[in-house]
């Protein structure tokens, strides 16, 4: 947003110099990104032209004898046309930068005469696209003096970094509306009088889109004369960087930065029939005063007449409708319309203009029939003729939002104690209506704020006015413990994990929330995690669900590794999954994915013996591995074979801790999965659950236990059980385990064989049991005894016999 600090004073009473008035403005939130101060103007001088004569070797050239103020006349070679003795204009000197050149000047000589300096036209200042001549000035303009100040090109810009939070400030009234409030000045009335017209506007308008559209004045304007607009509203529109076209364009052009009330002018003799703002037909083409075609469809809001789209609504007006030179009925139009379409719109189209640009942010409503009304009085200033009455369609008024401020807030949410009568002052200078007193207050908000919802935005308007400078620095409070808990179990634990899975050689990925709606589906979204998780508003087609599980992007992230020739790999990621849109189903989770040959021990060929694939029981080393540095009582956890259906159902499992509470799940991909992904290749992977796994009973201390070693030799034991099929390994383990909890310290298989000659549906699982004597030597009976009670346990549990 620019502007020129003449321009903010016709609005702010105030005699602050211009580095306090920038000071402030970024003070209060209106950051200043640049400033031109119009230094580069400062060296060029009004000067007269004592004599001209024609230059001896060249009959397009006069030599000039110039006073530029200092009794001391120079010489100059000109080739303007309009240059005589007499004349007064802008002298530049030797060693001034011309902007419109681009080019210091030095003394040089033209066909052997010296030239000290040059004197100046329109475009080589940057005020016009003039240069058919010298600037001409009249012959009272006082010589010596400075030609930027005469001519008021001295006037600083101002550029300020506005946040789309702000559309108040999209215009210098409501910047200077801050500064006042911020005691820089005092704010000028802005009132705008009514206009009075004779009769009806001929013109009748329709609302069909009462969604897109919600208000449209409308007013004629006959018999006026198009042409540039003044001096002094071309300076201040070129200043900013706006090209003056003519006077109707350039008084829209002005009430769009001057109060943030975008308008737009129809020429009415090009207006065939009655004007319908309307959704455009799909196919609908428009050509717009960019010179470019644009096609619309149905999202789009139009305004329309007989011939067809005259205007794309709140963007940009249509070519054929257009105010020229020969316009002399205009219609002036001043609409609301509904911010998020337009935002749209323009998106689609790829249209930016300083209309959409505030109306995507949300205009002042109460400001669109004073807003006619200030560019009716433009045009009878400027243009001339006579106005028809004011048509105002579809406006149901604006109805103030309530918010309530407790004062107390100030302090609780910033820290620094803001008297209440200083914060209620603030914000009534502001605009916002106290209704009632006491220490918590209803504040009715201005139209013009429509990003204010609640207590909170109250407090951000009381601290960026009192002075987030005025904040007192403090201390952070240490912890009452040395040793005290900063992070959560939740933090903890996800470092943890990270760290172990960093450590069994695999690397870290951060892959998108966002994964397209067949893997979403693909991974159960919408049907064992509840409803699909579909985006109001994808970044892509490709990106439309949030995932309800690491794994797509992890095997999307693997493949696309593999296509380019890496093809093991072993990625983990340990992130968030959104199974529903309720705190409870968005899941803290540890997944990870191994490729081709990337194990623990080794990748790809080797002389001594290539690596295998990775498989199931690799998926499971890892997410054993993880439950245990989250500190999970990896003792007590089941493995149970099945998991989810894009896993094998052969070659998986799922982790758990009792019937109820899972853990996780790990093991390989099943090929339609692997399908529905376009992956291919040895694949495994895991999912652990980490805010599944419980809270410790016990107290966490970084105090390592007793170290308890037995003085007596280990002994070892193998049993081979003959069972059906269909029980787990793990059931004979535990069964064995659970014999005798004081003596044996571990169980583990070592084989298991399958035979006819076992029976039919028969196996024999083959176990060692280590069993560690704590207060004495075992004897034979002892031992024996100890066999005895595992037998007896895993027959009990499992139905196995000892093998023969």
């Amino acid at each position: 947003m620019k502007f020129t600090l003449s321009w903010l004073k016709d609005h702010l009473d105030t005699d602050a110099p211009l580095d306090k008035i920038v000071e402030t403005l970024t003070a209060i939130g209106l950051e200043v990104e640049s400033i031109d101060d119009k230094a580069a103007l400062k060296p060029f001088k009004i000067a007269r032209v004592l004599t001209a004569e024609r230059h001896p070797d060249a009959d397009k050239l006069q030599v000039l004898s110039v006073d530029t103020g200092d009794g001391k006349p120079v010489q100059v070679v000109c080739g303007a046309p309009n240059a005589r003795a007499g004349l007064i204009g802008a002298f530049a000197a030797p060693g001034t930068y011309v902007p419109g050149l681009h080019v210091t000047l030095g003394v040089g000589k033209i066909r052997g005469v010296e030239s000290h300096g040059m004197m100046c036209s329109e475009r080589e200042l940057e005020m016009s696209d003039e240069h058919n001549g010298i600037i001409d000035l009249p012959a009272d303009a006082p010589v010596g003096t400075s030609f930027a100040a005469y001519a008021g090109l001295d006037d600083p810009v101002i550029e300020i970094n506005l946040t789309p939070n702000r559309p108040d400030c999209t215009s210098v009234y409501g910047i200077a509306r801050d500064l006042a409030a911020a005691g820089l000045g005092k704010l000028k009335d802005g009132a705008v009088a009514a206009v009075k017209g004779s009769g009806q506007a001929p013109v009748k308008l329709t609302i069909d889109a009462p969604d897109l559209c919600l208000g449209f004045g409308l007013r004629l304007v006959r018999g006026v004369k198009n042409g540039p607009s003044p001096k002094w509203l071309q300076q201040r529109l070129t200043a900013i960087g706006l090209r003056p076209i003519n006077a109707l364009v350039d008084i829209t052009n002005y009430i769009t930065f001057d109060r943030g009330r975008p308008l737009h002018v129809f020429d009415a003799a090009k207006v065939k029939g009655n004007l319908v703002v309307r959704r455009a037909r799909d196919g609908e083409t428009v050509l717009a005063l960019d010179g470019r075609e644009y096609k619309l469809n149905d999202q789009v809001c139009v305004i329309a007449d007989d011939n067809g789209v005259e205007s794309i609504a709140g963007i940009m007006g249509g070519e054929h409708s257009g105010c020229d030179e020969n316009t002399t009925d205009v219609l002036i139009e001043s609409a609301l319309w509904n911010p998020r379409n337009i935002a749209r719109t323009g998106r689609e189209l790829g249209i930016i203009t300083d209309a959409r640009y505030r109306f995507e942010r949300g205009v002042d409503p109460e400001f669109m029939v004073p807003g006619l009304e200030l560019a009716t009085q433009m045009v009878l200033d400027l243009c001339g003729g006579t106005p028809t009455e004011t048509e105002v369609v579809g406006y149901a008024g604006h109805e103030p939002k309530l918010v309530t401020f407790p004062t107390s807030e100030v302090k609780r949410l910033t820290g620094t104690d803001v008297a209440k009568a200083e914060s209620l002052d603030i914000l009534k200078r502001l605009g916002f209506a106290p209704q009632g007193d006491g220490d918590t207050v209803d504040f009715a908000v201005p139209s013009w704020r429509p990003d204010v919802d609640g207590k909170a935005d109250l407090v951000e308007e009381v601290m960026r006015i009192h002075g987030v400078d005025n904040i007192t620095p403090q201390p952070l409070l240490g912890h009452v413990a040395v040793n005290g808990k900063i992070l959560t179990t939740l933090q903890i634990r996800s470092r943890a994990a990270r760290r172990a899975l960093a450590a069994r050689g695999m690397m870290e990925a951060v892959t998108y929330s966002f994964i397209p709606a067949a893997h979403a589906e693909a991974f159960g979204s919408g049907h064992n995690h509840g409803a699909a998780l579909k985006l109001a508003n994808p970044i892509a087609a490709d990106m439309s669900d949030m995932r309800p599980s690491l794994l797509p992007g992890l095997l999307a992230a693997g493949q696309r590794n593999a296509d380019r020739g890496v093809q093991d790999l072993a990625l983990f990621e340990v992130s968030g999954t959104y199974e529903g849109d309720t705190p409870e189903k968005q899941r803290r989770v540890a997944g990870g994915v191994r490729r081709g040959t990337a194990k623990l021990d080794g990748a790809g060929r080797h002389w001594a013996g290539n690596a295998g694939v990775v498989g199931v029981f690799d998926a499971k080393a890892d997410a054993l591995a993880v439950l245990e540095a989250c500190g999970a009582p990896i003792d007590r956890v089941q493995i149970e074979a099945g998991a989810p259906s894009w896993y094998h159902p052969g070659r998986s499992g799922t982790i758990k801790l009792g019937p109820k509470v899972v853990l996780g799940h790990f093991g390989e991909f099943h090929p339609k999965t692997l399908e529905t992904l376009d992956v291919g290749g040895a694949l495994c992977g895991f999912e652990i659950f980490v805010d599944a796994i419980p809270e410790p009973k016990q107290k966490a201390t970084r105090t390592k236990p007793p170290l308890s070693l037995s003085a007596f030799q280990t002994v070892r034991r193998d049993f081979a059980f003959v069972v059906e099929k269909s029980v787990e390994a793990a059931t004979v383990i535990r069964a064995a385990g659970t014999a005798d909890k004081k003596l044996i310290s571990a169980v583990q298989v070592f084989d298991i064989f399958e035979s006819p000659a076992l029976g039919e549906g028969k196996k024999s699982i083959a176990i060692e049991v280590a069993i560690q004597p704590q207060e004495r030597t075992l004897t034979d009976e002892d031992l024996d005894g100890l066999a005895k009670r595992i037998v007896e346990n895993v027959g009990k549990q499992t139905g196995g016999v000892l093998r023969g």
